[in-house]
């Protein structure tokens, strides 16, 4: 297995594999690898001549610096893991000078207010964040595909957005969210959850599997009032929003219309520790 620390050598590579009219799939990750991650390069695997997975915590998508501190570093334990999926990955795990170059800071994107909804009214700046990272990763890699869980789906609507802004080639592809027995949808800060914290985060996707039961008997207004009732006395989990959204712009919505796409999403604190969620609708 190839492990690049420089972008000089991961771009060489690359320039091989384009000669050769090679197929690269791509997954971006903040490393702290879980079945989630290996779902997404099992599939890139399966549709791609080369792979390239990176792990690189990005300090410009952090809103706090405690978070981007405490942010799992595992590095030898992900390369591991993926050694064992298979050898013929390729793992960019970069410095950030080796992202950025000289001046670390986000580029400020238009997303067509896709950035201001949910994530974007709790994370002000994020998205560039994201957005300026995947530029920058995108334009090493030249992926021919890149792949991303709908776990973060506003990310994936903003992603497809960037491509379409930049004007880059890649096809971005979205996957199934991985959950837990417990329904809890895997993530690399579930990592950071005590033994209370974990066992009441399951209640997070409990929820919205009957606002999904319920869509279509009750009014969004409503479901909104009764996410709100679920976590009022919860000791543990604290909601920090629920939304109904169209799929199409991400706009909330208090009235359902006929032949629109909708989903659900949710964000939930268990002490300091964030968790996302979200579900399709109809």
């Amino acid at each position: 297995m190839k492990v690049y620390n420089k972008r000089l050598d991961i771009t060489t590579d690359v320039a091989t594999f384009k000669q050769q009219n090679k197929t690269i799939g791509f997954v971006p990750t903040m490393g702290a690898l879980h079945n989630g991650h290996l779902a997404l390069i099992k599939r890139a695997l399966d549709e791609n001549e080369v792979v390239i997975a990176s792990i690189f915590v990005n300090p410009t998508q952090f809103n706090t610096t405690e978070d981007l501190v405490n942010y799992p570093r595992t590095l030898d334990s992900d390369v591991e893991l993926l050694s064992r999926l298979s050898t013929d990955i390729i793992v960019f795990a970069p410095l950030p000078n080796e992202v950025y170059g000289d001046e670390m800071k986000s580029i400020t994107y238009d997303f067509k207010g896709l950035e201001h909804e949910m994530e974007g009214k709790f994370r002000p700046g994020h998205f560039n964040g994201v957005g300026t990272v995947l530029k920058h990763l995108f334009t090493i890699v030249s992926p021919t595909r890149a792949y991303f869980g709908e776990k973060d789906f506003q990310q994936l609507q903003i992603v497809k957005k960037l491509v379409e802004i930049e004007k880059m080639s890649v096809k971005i592809i979205g996957c199934p969210i991985y959950r837990e027995e417990s329904g809890l949808a895997l993530s690399s800060r579930n990592k950071r959850l005590n033994e209370i914290q974990y066992a009441a985060a399951p209640l997070i996707y409990k929820t919205l599997k009957q606002v999904k039961k319920d869509f279509g008997t009750k009014s969004a207004t409503l479901l909104s009032e009764w996410v709100s009732e679920q976590f009022k006395n919860n000791t543990t989990l604290v909601l920090e929003y629920f939304e109904i959204a169209k799929v199409s712009d991400l706009k909330s919505i208090k009235r359902k219309q006929e032949h629109v796409k909708y989903r659900a999403f949710i964000a939930v604190f268990a002490g300091k520790i964030r968790l996302i969620d979200n579900i399709a609708l109809n």
